[in-house]
Formats: C-alpha cells, sequence, structure tokens
C-alpha cells in the first residue's frame, strides 16, 4: 500500500477518536492525546505532563517506509529512537498497522488488528466481574472481613486470639501474593523490551538484572591466584565444621569464636483450614442470598467492589515476622 493512501486514512482515523480518547506508547507505556489533525501534520498532547508535539507528516512516512522495506513488514520497536515511540501508537490506528508489544514488533498486516488506545475508566465499569479461583483473592476476602471487625489504630487493645487470626491470615495473604506475583513477574519479563519503566494504572515496573557470583572450585581459584602471585594463606577460609569440632574437644565457649545473636520471633505454627474455608463460604453465601434484603446485598457487592481496590495494598506486606528482643553475646 502506498504512504499516501495509507496517510489519508490515519487521517480519517484520527478524525473519528473520541475527542478524549487517549494513546499510549508501545514501550514506555506514556499516555498522550491528540488535540489536532492537519494534511501536514498532528498534533498530540501528553497526558502527565505539560508538553504539546507535533509529530510531522515526514516521520511517519520514515516509519512506514522502515516497516514496508522489511522482508516481512514488522520493524522492531527497540530500533526506535527514543522519541518516535508516538509515531507507532498513532500508527496502530491505521486498520493495516499493528503494534504487537510481546513481539516487540510494528507491522503492516491484512488482519485485523488492535491499537494502543488505553482503556477508560468507564469502560472497565462495563466488564463483567468473575470471581478468580486464587487464593490470595480468598485469602484477602477474610482478612478484609477480620480487619473491619477491628479498631486497628491501636492493636494493643486487641485480645490474643483476634490478633493470633490477624497473623496467620497476613501470613496466608503473604503467601499466596507472592505465589501470584512471581507468576506475573515471569509474563512480564517475556514483554519487557527495555530498562525504561513501563506503566499501569497504579504504578510502573522495570525490566532490569542481577548479577551474581559463586566461586569455582577450590583448586581452580588457588591455582589461578597462585599464578597471580597472591599467597594460598592470603586467601584460604575457615572451615565453619572444622571450627564446630574443634569446639567439642576444647574447652573453649562458643562465644569465644563466635558472636552470637539471638532474636525471638512470631511463627505460624499451624492454620485451620476448616474454618478459613466455613467464614468465607459464609461470606459468598451472604452476598448471594436471593432472600437477602435489597440494602444488605447491595452494601455486601459494595464490600466486594471496595476489596477488589484493596487487594493490592492487602498483598503488598512485608514479612510476616514481628521482632521483640534482641542480644548479642561475645
Amino acid at each position: 500500500m502506498s504512504f499516501s493512501v495509507s496517510w489519508h486514512t490515519l487521517l480519517e482515523e484520527v478524525d473519528d477518536l473520541p475527542a478524549d480518547a487517549v494513546l499510549v506508547t508501545p514501550l514506555s507505556h506514556t499516555p498522550f492525546c491528540i488535540s489536532d489533525s492537519q494534511e501536514h501534520r498532528i498534533i498530540i498532547d501528553y497526558v502527565e505532563k505539560d508538553e504539546r508535539r507535533p509529530l510531522q507528516r515526514e516521520q511517519f512516512e520514515t516509519l512506514f517506509r522502515r516497516v514496508s522495506d522489511e522482508p516481512t513488514q514488522e520493524f522492531e520497536l527497540d530500533r526506535l529512537p527514543p522519541d518516535a515511540e508516538p509515531f507507532a501508537a498513532v500508527w496502530s490506528l491505521h486498520p493495516r498497522m499493528e503494534v504487537d508489544e510481546d513481539a516487540g514488533i510494528i507491522r503492516q498486516t491484512d488482519l485485523e488488528t488492535t491499537t494502543q488506545v488505553a482503556t477508560t475508566g468507564d469502560e472497565d465499569e462495563d466488564v463483567e466481574r468473575n470471581e478468580p479461583e486464587l487464593e490470595v483473592y480468598s485469602d484477602a476476602l477474610l482478612l478484609t472481613d477480620a480487619l473491619e471487625r477491628q479498631d486497628m489504630t491501636d492493636p494493643t487493645t486487641i485480645e490474643t486470639d483476634a490478633l493470633v487470626d490477624l497473623y496467620t491470615m497476613l501470613s496466608d495473604v503473604q503467601r499466596s501474593a507472592d505465589d501470584l506475583r512471581k507468576q506475573i513477574a515471569d509474563v512480564l519479563l517475556s514483554r519487557l523490551h527495555h530498562d525504561q519503566p513501563v506503566s499501569g494504572q497504579f504504578g510502573s515496573v522495570q525490566r532490569t538484572s542481577r548479577r551474581q557470583r559463586s566461586l569455582k572450585d577450590e583448586e581452580t581459584v588457588v591455582n589461578a591466584l597462585e599464578a597471580a602471585g597472591i599467597d594460598r594463606e592470603r586467601v584460604t577460609s575457615l572451615d565453619r565444621d572444622k571450627v564446630d569440632d574443634a569446639l567439642e574437644v576444647t574447652e573453649l565457649a562458643e562465644t569465644d569464636l563466635y558472636e552470637l545473636d539471638t532474636t525471638e520471633y512470631v511463627r505460624k505454627a499451624d492454620v485451620d483450614e476448616e474454618t478459613k474455608e466455613s467464614r468465607l463460604q459464609g461470606l459468598k453465601d451472604r452476598l448471594a442470598a436471593s432472600d437477602a434484603e435489597g440494602g444488605e446485598v447491595d452494601q455486601l457487592q459494595d464490600e466486594i467492589a471496595e476489596l477488589e481496590d484493596r487487594i493490592e495494598e492487602l498483598t503488598s506486606f512485608k514479612s510476616g515476622t514481628s521482632y521483640h528482643t534482641s542480644s548479642t553475646g561475645g
């Protein structure tokens, strides 16, 4: 397809956009709106910063040619200059141009395509909601119910058995949330192509790497260091097992050889799964009861909606361990 025809088709698609439509760039997920379209340019306004920018027709043509010139008619997004992402997002409005973020490309295609137009809050309200079969959802529902029954401004006023239940549920939420977080992280890693942050509605993530080291076998390390002029004695370390053996056959005290630090903490010992399941089913039955008063059903539905909005907050607790005393000897 020729650029001239494609350009005018794109302008028509731009003119048909709702006035409040928001597009997002494919890599950094920067939101912007189209404020005007003209024969020789398209003008955009960034949503999160006070900046207006004209996107020139010639630059649209450059990206169009790069895609068309490829044998597969696909162009890798990470080959775009840093300021060229909006051109790809706008091109996605064309019925024969598509941005595939999973594959990290923009392509020409004869198939039905998607666009980089962001989903609005109003559209989210029209999506049918289903109860997810996830441990974290059930755990968070139970935790929310328990939290709403207590005055958490001063935990010291709460009865011990209630504190035990809260601690147990917090531990369960932490575990189940971490399992789900790892699953989501694996999926995200396959979709992030740059070290720049990618934003969602509630935050942003960034692909990064962590360098880890482990020594090769002792002979290889020592021989290499000796060849470089480093004496063996300078790098050989004490063997902890041999130190422990020596403690057993001498009159030395443990504190003569070790720095000791003792920490007392709370550990979850057991979970009553039957009670949890019974309580959870009770909450669900109350919501689903057809003979319940309308006001109570509405209230419960509001509580569930609030719960879904708060799940991320409730599942972001750090370690469930709480330290009480610490002593050091040596």
